[in-house]
């Protein structure tokens, strides 16, 4: 089972756990598709198949003013691999912590339409993620 976006149930328990004025950093753990799929997007859809990683570059692209803008941050990027501890299956490809100025800045980021309008990059190029929000201990 993939997990690509996240559940409403899922969100409210960290909203209504999170100080809502704390910076928060969010941990991105991403699995490519080796062909990005954009039968749900066609209108993002490149003119011949593009890989997985391809289309989270463009979606990455896209993003990237959006997020400047409302203040956060990309505090780090990298390429994973297979795990040390944790099932040997369990590889991800790309990794990320994004950096928000608050629970409300994540949500008015997260709830833009010109950056909801690229969001179909991200869905194509998925085959699987984790997004766990991080906070620093009080």
């Amino acid at each position: 089972m993939s997990h690509i976006e996240p559940t409403h149930a899922a969100m409210g328990a960290w909203i209504q756990r999170t100080p809502p004025d704390q910076p928060i950093e969010m941990l991105n753990l991403l699995r490519f598709r080796e062909t990005a799929d954009y039968s749900g997007h066609p209108e993002l859809a490149p003119d011949t198949p593009i890989s997985g990683r391809a289309a989270y570059q463009r979606y990455e692209a896209h993003t990237l003013p959006f997020l400047l803008e409302a203040g956060g941050s990309v505090t780090f990027i990298g390429d994973g691999g297979p795990p040390v501890i944790g099932p040997p299956d369990e590889v991800w490809h790309r990794v990320l912590i994004v950096r928000h100025k608050s629970v409300q800045a994540f949500l008015a980021f997260a709830q833009n339409h010109a950056y909801l309008a690229g969001l179909g990059h991200r869905t194509a190029a998925l085959a699987d993620s984790r997004l766990v929000p991080l906070t620093r201990p009080s």
